[in-house]
């Protein structure tokens, strides 16, 4: 019978959605490569099934996984620990679901379009705070403006905590290439290299440009797109610092033995599954995701914001609505997927909404 895997359960990110899964009636084969970690968490949790899996061992991953069953994985830096799982549910014939915002990891899962069709499955990565919120409200503003060929994505947080591993995510990402949605086309882009303004609650804030999931899924679910562009909100004089550091990035990453070395210091320096913000600093967080459509002479034809509260709770119960949804059946297709063309605009709403964040 077709079960729901968590790979990554006993990390930060991982335990949350465990709770989210449960609180919805989900029973979860809980996944990690520590067999003490994971035997307390599923006392914790009141009991749940355990296996250990180690990304060191791809056996080990593939050997969660059968013919129609959905995996979610949190175990990141995904550029660094996440190929086995994606691999292990192609092999498997496995939906797949994963947490991860950077980027490049992003667009090889898309690349793994034709082989998840071949295979009968769907992948849907990013599918946290990181970037189901931007896509549904693009989503929702390309439906109120057919003659829309460009959208603007912006994430916004107001007191946010990150763990560990959002650290070692974003550490990691720093060599990478961006990329972003240009005439149609996905181009090589600098992460940073645009920044403006949108209004979120009433007042101005800054967003500076970085690859996203938007680029790919949007243009795949509304063709009519020519141009896309995600935004990380950050105050102004860090909006300058990111695009500036991103420049001095891009020249170290170009000379391939310093770039090795600096990659190699920043993952001793920034180390991933140290915790996260507790339950009180979630509670004070509040988020928002900004969508507007433009015309091809740059008028704004729809604006949609959705407001929600902090990204780990948000990212741990989208997490479980997905991969219980897709187990009952509700995803619209295979392939590489956006959150869109997986779900539809009204049940993506509808799911989101109970995910803590609505219009």
């Amino acid at each position: 019978m077709p079960k729901i895997v968590l790979f990554g359960a006993t990390g930060y990110t991982g335990r949350l959605t465990a709770e989210a899964l449960i609180a919805r009636g989900a029973a979860p084969v809980l996944a990690a490569r520590n067999a003490t970690a994971l035997e307390k968490l599923a006392a914790d949790l009141g009991g749940a099934q355990t296996a250990v899996a180690d990304v060191t061992d791809p056996g080990s991953v593939r050997a969660l996984l059968g013919r129609g069953d959905v995996l979610v994985t949190t175990v990141g830096p995904f550029l660094r620990y996440g190929g086995p799982a994606l691999a292990a549910a192609l092999a498997a014939g496995a939906h797949y679901f994963d947490s991860t915002g950077e980027g490049p990891f992003i667009r090889s899962v898309f690349d793994r379009d034709d082989e998840a069709r071949k295979a009968g499955v769907s992948l849907l990565t990013a599918f946290g705070f990181d970037y189901v919120p931007g896509n549904l409200a693009a989503g929702l503003a390309l439906r109120e403006a057919a003659d829309a060929v460009r959208a603007d994505v912006g994430y916004f947080i107001a007191g946010p905590g990150t763990s560990g591993g959002t650290r070692a995510s974003m550490a990691g990402m720093l060599f990478e290439r961006g990329f972003a949605l240009r005439g149609g086309r996905i181009v090589p882009e600098r992460t940073g290299s645009r920044i403006r303004s949108f209004d979120v609650a009433g007042r101005p804030r800054t967003g500076v440009s970085i690859p996203g999931s938007e680029h790919l899924a949007l243009s795949r679910a509304y063709p009519r797109l020519r141009e896309a562009d995600v935004f990380l909100g950050l105050p102004s004089l860090a909006a300058r610092g990111l695009q500036a550091g991103s420049l001095l990035a891009g020249a170290v990453a170009r000379v391939e033995p310093v770039k090795r070395l600096a990659e190699g210091a920043l993952e001793r320096v920034v180390q991933g599954s140290t915790g996260g913000p507790g339950p009180e600093a979630r509670a004070r967080t509040r988020s928002w995701a900004v969508a507007e459509t433009f015309d091809d002479t740059g008028r704004v034809l729809a604006s949609v914001t959705l407001a929600g509260s902090d990204p780990y709770d948000f990212t741990s119960a989208i997490l479980a609505w997905g991969a219980q949804t897709a187990l009952d059946g509700g995803l619209l297709g295979t392939g590489a997927l956006g959150p869109v063309d997986a779900f539809g605009l009204d049940a993506l709403t509808a799911g989101v909404a109970d995910a803590g964040f609505s219009r």
